[in-house]
This record gives structure tokens, sequence and C-alpha cells, in this order.
């Protein structure tokens, strides 16, 4: 019975760090890999095999260090304006072409001179890409709002979505954008948004809003 219980405690550390290794977003990674190092340092000290828990055990410390660091530093978000016609977007969407293509399955972009458009630069990095259009209401309907693997811990989105003056000088009174799947409708319920029932039909894809 404790031999089965050592083994199950095995197993489950292992599904734990594969797992981690799967994540996009480092936090996730870190948070997945600790939980799995401390099962595996568990898993040592039960089997006696010493030299396996004191190498977890200092995969536990390096991964509280950078947890520690990821969520105490300092970073710095601004937008970066383009015009539709920039080489650099379209560069950056054909590259991310197959990423996007998971989240908005029907996104296709079409560059228009009163599009909006901007890239969410994270520590200057380009993390995420935002572009949508003002309608004569002052809806701002998204057409995209896509953040590249590596930084999808929510921050560019919060830092987004926050920036109500930003979009109220643009004139923009609600933002409106369409849940192209499953886990695009979780993020813009995680971003604040409620769903929009006066905009959705049958046949469409749910809408959700924001009212600034």
């Amino acid at each position: 019975m404790d031999q089965m219980f050592f083994e199950i405690i095995g197993y489950i550390a292992s599904a734990l760090i594969a797992i981690s290794l799967m994540m996009s977003s480092i936090v996730r990674l870190r948070i997945i890999n600790l939980i799995g190092a401390i099962f595996f340092t568990a898993y040592g000290l039960l089997i006696q095999a010493y030299p396996v828990a004191a190498v977890n055990f200092i995969i536990i410390l390096i991964d509280v260090y950078f947890l520690y660091e990821l969520t105490n530093t300092t970073e710095y978000f601004k937008f970066l304006k383009m015009r539709p016609e920039a080489s650099y977007l379209q560069y950056f969407l054909d590259f991310h072409h197959k990423e996007i293509k998971k989240y908005l399955p029907d996104y296709r972009f079409e560059p228009q001179e009163d599009q909006i458009i901007f890239f969410v630069l994270r520590n200057l990095v380009p993390a995420g890409l935002f572009i949508g259009r003002i309608d004569p209401e002052g809806t701002l309907n998204v057409y995209l709002d896509f953040v590249i693997p590596g930084y999808r811990d929510l921050k560019v989105g919060r830092y987004l979505y926050q920036q109500k003056e930003f979009f109220q000088t643009l004139g923009v009174k609600r933002i409106v954008s369409t849940a192209g799947s499953h886990k695009h409708e979780r993020y813009l319920k995680r971003m604040g948004f409620s769903l929009c029932h006066s905009d959705r039909s049958e046949t469409s894809n749910p809408k959700y809003e924001l009212v600034l």
C-alpha cells in the first residue's frame, strides 16, 4: 500500500512538471513547476532518494525566487500607434498568424485609414497588438486584441482596458468585442467585459461590452 502511495506521488510530480513546460505564461510555468517540485521533494524523502529530494528542494527555492521577481518587479507599459500600411505591423501579423487563429479563427486583417492600431509595449517589447474602429455612436469595435506567448499573465490586457481616459479622449463610450473562442470569452470576462444581450444574434458569436 505504501509503495503504491509513493508511486502515485511520483506520477503526480512528473505530470505537473510536464504540464508546466506547456505553459505559455512564465508565471503559470513557475507556479506549476513549483508544485511539481514540492511533490518530487516529498517523493524523494518518502523513498529515501535524498539526492532527488535535494535537487528538487533547490528547484523550489529557484521557483520561489523567480516568482518573487516576476510579481514584484516594476514593469513599464506604453502604447505605440501604428499606421495600417506599416511594414512591421504586417510582419507581426504574418509571424503570429497561427497563434491568432487559435483565439480568433475568423480574423483577417483588412487595413483601413480610420482604424485604431497600436502595440502595447511591455518593457519596450511589443507584447500586445490592438486593432479596432470607432463607430459614430462612440462604440469601439475590437477587431483584434492579441498578446504574444510568454506575456499572457493578463498584465497587458489589464493595462489596456484600464486606460479609460485614453479611450475617452478618442470619443469612445463603450468597447465591444466578439468572443472568437471559449478562451477568448474567458479572457473578456476577466477583463471586466459583460455579455451584450442587445447586440447578440442566434447565429453569431456572443458579444461582450465594457462601458467606460
